[in-house]
């Protein structure tokens, strides 16, 4: 399961960095870098949490 999250997260990390490289670009048009943003953001900040927080002694 822990795997899984962490896989989510670097995927939503890769969704907020490769658009804004693509319409740098000008490979993407800004209406689907702002989709994919969110998209990315979402998805780091729903799966992050759960695999980054510290253990109860």
């Amino acid at each position: 399961m822990k795997t899984l999250l962490v896989l989510l997260s670097i995927a939503g990390l890769a969704l907020t960095v490769i658009p804004s490289v693509l319409v740098f670009s000008q490979g993407l048009s800004l209406e689907t870098h702002k989709l994919l943003m969110l998209a990315g953001m979402l998805m780091w900040f729903i799966t992050a949490p759960f695999w980054m927080k510290e253990q109860e002694l």
